[in-house]
């Protein structure tokens, strides 16, 4: 369910989305309010949810993880027990950057991130050993356009 927000939350959430390591000061002069009040509403939008947490975004190629790979999964198992297995796998791995289940011919994506082809395989392997999976489809990204994790919050 969506939370109620009004003009001021919306431009607080898109500074700190835009740069979470600013200042209260900061970024209180940039909404045009004063600290107390940002700091009264950041702490309620965390509250409520609406902020989950706060990270540093990190380059992936900086750490030598330089292929990102998407991968498409099929499975003809779609009993509870497959799933949680499943899933277990996905949690375990650092290198699944995300899951999603998805509606059409393709069940599930996967976005890999590893230093390299043969990580991946690495990768490919312990994931088919420990899940049965009917059909894998890994395309390795070779440019990557836009990256964002800043939501398009409505005005």
């Amino acid at each position: 369910m969506a939370v109620s927000l009004d003009a001021t939350d919306r431009k607080i959430l898109r500074v700190l989305q835009a740069d979470a390591s600013r200042s209260l000061e900061e970024i209180a002069r940039e909404v045009g309010s004063s600290k107390t009040p940002v700091w009264n509403r950041i702490r309620k939008l965390r509250e409520a949810g609406v902020i989950k947490s706060t990270t540093a975004n990190l380059d992936p190629e900086a750490l030598g993880l330089e292929a990102c790979f998407f991968v498409l999964i099929r499975t003809s198992e779609h009993e509870a027990s497959w799933q949680e297995k499943f899933l277990h796998a996905l949690q375990s791995r650092p290198e699944v950057l995300e899951a999603h289940r998805l509606a059409g011919d393709i069940d599930y994506i996967l976005k890999v991130q590893v230093p390299n082809a043969r990580a991946y395989d690495t990768f490919y392997q312990a994931l088919i050993d420990e899940v049965r999976i009917y059909n894998v489809t890994a395309l390795l990204s070779m440019e990557e356009i836009k990256s964002t994790n800043a939501l398009p919050i409505p005005d």
